[in-house]
């Protein structure tokens, strides 16, 4: 029995709620359950130093959390002048999960910046965040299109991600802070809309597990992630 008392292969209650923010150009405020995150597009008209006459765009992430969005307050890592290296990494992740599924001569020499800020966390901020995050960058992209700047979208794909892990000896589906702290197994899948891998993030916290739990980990993430794209185009109104 998980502590939520969903199946092994259920999501948490999923929203994305896009133009959550009236300045971005694209935006999502993406909630697996009581994890929310909120995800904006900035659109800017230059690119890095290194890739001007390339006539390819960028796309770059930022992550945070909020000072209280966990059961006790953390300090801003603005304020200790240093950002740890789980954020680094994390963000990191988001503009590689973004950048596999956009074509970056579609848009041009501009650079489009990502930040997601997580406003409470419950287990699963990554998969949120980039999750939302695509949703905002469509979202911009749609701005660009109908203001003429671009043509098409250029997304190549979609991309969502999500978390398995091993709870009691068990394969489960998007963990929520209580199982992820016990879990014996963690990961976490960024997969696309057509079944491919972009990232796979796995760590034994216990003993190293087998390969039948990875397999049954991934069959679980597929059929997530499924999931989360038809949310993402039920909340961007695409087919």
């Amino acid at each position: 029995m998980r502590p939520s008392g969903r199946a092994a292969n259920e999501l948490r209650p999923v929203s994305l709620e896009v133009d959550c923010n009236r300045y971005a150009e694209g935006s999502c405020l993406a909630k697996f359950g009581h994890t929310h995150v909120i995800c904006t597009a900035s659109v800017e008209e230059s690119v890095p130093g290194w890739m001007k006459g390339s006539g390819r765009g960028w796309i770059t992430a930022e992550y945070g959390m909020l000072p209280r969005s966990t059961g006790s307050r953390t300090g801003r890592e603005a304020a200790r002048g240093k950002q740890s290296g789980r954020t680094q990494e994390i963000q990191r992740l988001i503009g590689r999960s973004l950048r596999s599924v956009v074509d970056l001569t579609g848009f041009g020499e501009r650079q489009i910046r990502i930040d997601c800020d997580v406003i409470q966390a419950d287990g699963g901020t990554r998969t949120a965040a980039i999750t939302g995050a695509y949703v905002a960058l469509y979202r911009a992209f749609q701005l660009m299109q109908e203001m003429k700047a671009i043509g098409a979208i250029p997304f190549t794909d979609q991309v969502a991600a999500i978390s398995c892990g091993i709870y009691q000896g068990s394969a489960v589906l998007d963990l929520d802070y209580d199982e992820d702290s016990a879990a014996e197994t963690d990961a976490n899948f960024v997969l696309t809309a057509s079944g491919k891998v972009v990232e796979v993030q796995a760590t034994a916290e216990e003993a190293p597990f087998p390969r039948a739990e990875l397999d049954a980990m991934m069959a679980l993430a597929e059929e997530g992630v499924g999931q989360l794209a038809q949310r993402q185009r039920e909340a961007l109104g695409v087919a």
